[in-house]
């Protein structure tokens, strides 16, 4: 069970603390705790702190009537919080910051700028891309006029007005060159007239810097090179000497198929079901900015639902930005957002027609519009355990500066909807609950999943972000961030989604997946001498595996199942095996038996007992589903070669407990 307050505080502040943080600060007069009475004859420094920061802001509460009891507890919770008074002011949602930002330019007698012109603004591009990245962006930016003349468009969160004024008084012609704007209003000015670089470095940023972990060329020459050469030796060595030369590729095959098995069997001895880790006591005065990523394409079905769940995440408002990034011909999407009252913390990004259209190419457009220390990625059918952000942000303060990247697991709640989505919660429990916190444990490269992946934000500049042509961008940037030497750990707080319940789009996201992993063993291979060192020898065997090696696995795995199905027909037909017979049998027999197996077994020991619902029924399903990872696999080698770049979108539906 979580340690949280029953009011949905943050976990872990003393009650004093809770009590200042929920009503803003102690009133005199009021009930305090027990042994926490102060002196009567001392003063409240915390009291004394409110006091003067309503003192510099009353005028213009004033101004807006805005003076009782919510400006109190504003102030207050930036006291605690170690934000800003507008920014609690606008975060409670009672001002919208245009408002507040008109009031403050009466109170000073200087005009104000509802709007400002993108193209009028004179602000290199450096600065502007800068500010971006900020929390209190560009707080002053020279603009030109219509009429031509140049002034200051002032736009500061922070703005210290008893300054101003003072420095007015000493110089009044000052006025004619002085505007007042919102911070939000410049903002979108300078991503409007930032959005054609946004755009290019979303699309070819990596690229250009770091080619050489780029999936847009698919292959380079040697590797192009030495598959025609791999495949005109079996097909003439097939014609020469047909029996030993399927010998030797059942023999191949084999050693891949049981590396993947043997990786499972580990994994196994010290997997478990899922277990919350306990929240020490936490500070909010202490909590960063968090920047919270969705991309959404066609998901006006699963808005609503979406911004119920993301509604639930306890963190500070004023410390949380929100941003749903929509392409912006993606008039559904928009539509159904338009409808729904967005809170301040809540920003829709547009991203601009461009290929590739990716899921990482929003992101990387995105990137550079947040401006928190960490990032976390959400997808639309998402529902994140309320307190995850603190499990997170508490793991990356308890580890060093070397870990950078936390994912957390991914529990299906629709797995009784059908037999796909039986056998794809089957698949997230061993994967989550076992096989990435053995490697987490072991320090050993992980790949990523597609959400919830939590990441220091300077660490992920530094590796330079999303690959947009890569379609499963997840798991490569987790073999990127372990070349540059960071470390990828888990958390144990989950997210709540649902899984693909029918084949039509069950499939068509497995032939992404498939393709991503072997466009990501394509691209790290590339130089594999230079992956060895930087990987080092055990994660390096264990990205061989786990991505060829699983590819392999659903390529090979119909020949094994017909080699067994050849000697069975056999045995009627003819009442006995050659010894090649005999030893393809066995080979496949020995493959298939263990590798079910395994895969039952670590499925199973990771489940909860109100999740292990009929095992003989996944036993039999077993087969099937591994069957149709073949036909995917398969299907992705294909599309590798006649479209690397297609995104396949998987159609999401409303779940009926939105807070998973």
């Amino acid at each position: 069970m979580d340690s949280h307050d029953p009011h949905g505080g943050i976990p872990g502040i003393p009650p004093l603390r809770f009590m200042a943080f929920q009503a803003g600060l102690h009133r005199p007069g009021s009930a305090m705790p027990a042994g926490d009475e102060p002196d009567d004859l001392a003063p409240d420094p915390l009291e004394e702190a409110r006091s003067a920061l309503l003192r510099k802001w009353r005028p213009v509460l004033a101004r807006l009537g805005l003076t009782g009891e919510p400006a109190r507890q504003a102030a207050g919770r930036a006291l605690v919080m170690g934000t800003g008074f507008l920014d609690e002011r606008v975060a409670g949602g009672r001002v919208g910051e245009e408002v507040l930002f008109r009031a403050i330019a009466a109170e000073l007698g200087l005009p104000f700028v509802a709007a400002p012109d993108p193209d009028a603004l004179l602000v290199d591009e450096p600065r502007r891309l800068a500010s971006l990245r900020t929390r209190s962006g560009l707080r002053v930016a020279m603009m030109r006029e219509a009429g031509g003349d140049v002034v200051h468009l002032v736009a500061d969160p922070a703005i210290d007005l008893d300054a101003i004024k003072a420095h007015l008084a000493r110089a009044p012609h000052l006025r004619r060159r002085l505007r007042i704007a919102a911070p939000a209003a410049l903002r979108a000015a300078v991503i409007a007239r930032s959005r054609r670089r946004l755009l290019f470095d979303a699309q070819h940023g990596l690229f250009l810097r770091s080619p050489e972990f780029s999936a847009r060329t698919v292959v380079n020459a040697w590797q192009g090179a030495t598959a025609a050469l791999l495949v005109f030796a079996f097909l003439l060595f097939l014609w020469l000497a047909p029996v030993a030369t399927i010998l030797v590729f059942h023999a191949l095959a084999t050693a891949g198929f049981f590396a993947c098995i043997a990786l499972r069997f580990i994994a196994f001895s010290s997997a478990r079901p899922l277990r919350l880790r306990r929240l020490p006591p936490a500070d909010p005065a202490e909590q960063p900015v968090y920047s919270v990523l969705v991309a959404l394409y066609r998901e006006k079905e699963m808005v609503q639902q979406l911004l119920t769940a993301l509604g639930k995440l306890q963190w500070p408002l004023a410390k949380l930005e929100i941003k749903l990034v929509c392409e912006a011909d993606d008039a559904e999407t928009l539509d159904a957002l338009h409808l729904m009252p967005l809170p301040p913390h809540i920003e829709v990004v547009l991203v601009p027609p461009g290929t590739p259209r990716t899921k990482p190419k929003a992101l990387a457009y995105a990137l550079p519009l947040c401006r928190g220390e960490f990032v976390t990625l959400y997808d639309a059918e998402d529902r994140p355990h309320p307190l995850q952000l603190v499990e997170a942000w508490q793991r990356f303060c308890a580890e060093g500066e070397d870990t950078a990247c936390l994912q957390a697991p991914l529990v299906v709640t629709n797995g009784r909807a059908s037999l796909l989505s039986l056998m794809f919660a089957f698949e997230y429990a061993a994967l989550f609950r076992g096989l990435l916190p053995w490697r987490a444990r072991r320090r050993l490269v992980l790949p990523l999943g597609g959400t919830s992946n939590h990441f220091r934000r300077a660490a992920l500049d530094e590796i330079g972000g999303w690959d947009a042509y890569n379609v499963t961008e997840d798991a490569e940037l987790g073999v990127r961030l372990a070349r540059y030497g960071y470390r990828t750990a888990v958390i144990t707080r989950p997210t709540y989604e649902d899984a693909p319940e029918t084949l039509a789009v069950w499939l068509p996201q497995r032939v992404r997946w498939f393709k991503g992993w072997m466009q990501t063993w394509l691209v790290h291979m590339r130089e594999p001498g230079v992956l060895w060192r930087e990987l080092g020898p055990a994660s390096f065997a264990i990205m061989q595996i786990m991505s060829l090696g699983m590819v392999v696995s659903a390529l090979v795995h119909p020949f094994f199942a017909v080699s067994v199905l050849y000697a069975l027909v056999m045995l009627v037909w003819q009442g006995g095996l050659s010894p090649y017979e005999a030893a393809f049998a066995l080979v496949g027999v020995t493959n298939i038996s263990f590798g079910y197996a395994v895969f039952i077994a670590l499925g199973l020991v990771t489940l909860t007992a109100g999740e292990k619902t009929r095992p003989l029924r996944l036993v039999a399903l077993t087969p099937v589903h591994w069957f149709l990872l073949s036909v995917a696999a398969w299907l992705a080698l294909w599309e590798i070669y006649r479209r690397p770049h297609h995104w396949s979108k998987t159609p999401h539906g409303k779940h009926a407990r939105a807070g998973g």
